[in-house]
């Protein structure tokens, strides 16, 4: 058992790291100043060839693992860039995995070097309005006409469509009724994203306003068929190869953007003097935080046993559950007390904290709530009866 980073994720790191160093504070307060998309950083991660971490190398990629793609997600987000720069090439980093595994020859050879080049931007649209976490009751509807589909639906909090080109898309085209299992009867498109045929609304959010979030009204969407992953009635199978790897990057970004607003109060705690002396040489400010960096170490651990058993082909559902889990709580408090240490100063934006509290959010309610991985792991690890 080796808790150290080998030579080549070390070198991962560092590389990651200098490309970060390009884009301070200053850029990322603009950012969240004026909303627009970080093209310059993303511009920057891609011409790295970070995007094909996890890609195939026959196709452009590197051909690494979950582990060192969580690895470049975490340095991201621990930067300073947090959910705005993490989220800003989050998808293109797993979301082309069903692809990879159940996609034929011809479509990986069609689309993952554009994705990995930079060429395509691709968004995902899984959650409705109307089935929020209950992915089983889809009802964007895809209908068989030759040798192609139509689409009808709406998805919500569609990530990246303001300025995506491709679409991987879920729709159900066996009615539920018709179906033996909840799960049957749903199937998975990579797609163009035809704005004639799909309107793409921005939601205004709390936080993360250079990344966008949108809701998606698709009216009579023409897919050919040959855009299908899998055989129809697999998307939920398909899927799924998605959702661990999803849960272990989202925890990764969790834990930097918990770390760096750690060391952002640890710092101010010693320079902050009040009373004749740094405040942080008082246990009410100390003390918080030294519980914090335990919580936030257990966490990472937790990230990497489970993209470790990912990389290694073993079940880690459990595992992803609680990385996710365990960064979100620990990220969580860690940026509350980031600004709590700042005191009225962590309400100011130039002090990146407030920030951090805001875009710490995505990871408590995303992609799965806290209380669903509770329910999961009281079920599936702990043999519980199935309480949902």
């Amino acid at each position: 058992m080796n808790f150290e980073l080998d030579e080549q994720q070390m070198a991962i790191r560092d590389a990651v790291q200098k490309i970060c160093a390009r884009f301070g504070d200053d850029y990322w307060l603009e950012r969240d100043t004026d909303g627009e998309f970080p093209e310059a950083f993303v511009k920057a991660v891609t011409d790295g060839g970070w995007l094909g971490i996890a890609m195939p190398e026959e196709y452009g990629g590197s051909g690494l693992g979950i582990t060192e793609t969580a690895i470049l997600a975490h340095t991201i987000a621990r930067s300073g860039a947090g959910m705005s720069g993490a989220s800003a090439v989050h998808l293109n980093l797993f979301g082309p995995n069903p692809i990879v595994v159940f996609g034929s020859d011809e479509q990986k050879s069609r689309f993952l070097p554009p994705l990995i080049a930079g060429n395509d931007r691709a968004c995902f649209g899984v959650t409705e309005p109307d089935a929020g976490l209950n992915t089983t009751r889809l009802q964007t509807r895809a209908q068989r006409d030759g040798d192609h589909y139509v689409i009808n639906g709406r998805k919500m909090w569609t990530t990246t469509a303001q300025t995506a080109n491709k679409i991987l898309l879920i729709a159900r085209t066996k009615d539920l009724e018709d179906c033996v299992k909840p799960t049957d009867g749903l199937t998975l498109f990579y797609t163009d994203l035809n704005r004639d045929r799909v309107e793409v609304r921005l939601i205004e959010k709390m936080g993360r306003k250079a990344v966008d979030s949108n809701a998606l009204f698709i009216d009579n969407l023409i897919v050919p068929a040959e855009d299908r992953i899998g055989d129809e009635g697999d998307g939920w199978k398909c899927l799924l190869h998605g959702l661990n790897p999803e849960r272990v990057l989202l925890a990764a970004e969790a834990v930097g953007l918990g770390q760096v607003a750690l060391e952002r109060a640890s710092n101010y705690a010693r320079e902050r003097i009040v009373f004749d002396r740094s405040i942080g040489k008082n246990q009410a400010i100390q003390h918080p935080l030294a519980v914090n960096w335990m919580e936030l170490q257990a966490a990472e651990l937790m990230v990497y046993k489970a993209a470790t058993l990912y990389d290694n082909g073993q079940s880690c559902g459990a595992e992803a559950n609680a990385a996710k889990y365990l960064a979100a709580e620990a990220a969580f408090k860690a940026c509350q007390q980031a600004v709590r240490t700042h005191g009225g100063m962590g309400y100011a934006k130039e002090f990146q904290v407030e920030r951090y509290m805001r875009e710490i959010m995505i990871p408590v309610l995303a992609p799965v709530s806290q209380e669903l991985v509770m329910s999961f792991i009281g079920e599936q690890a702990l043999g519980q009866e199935k309480s949902y």
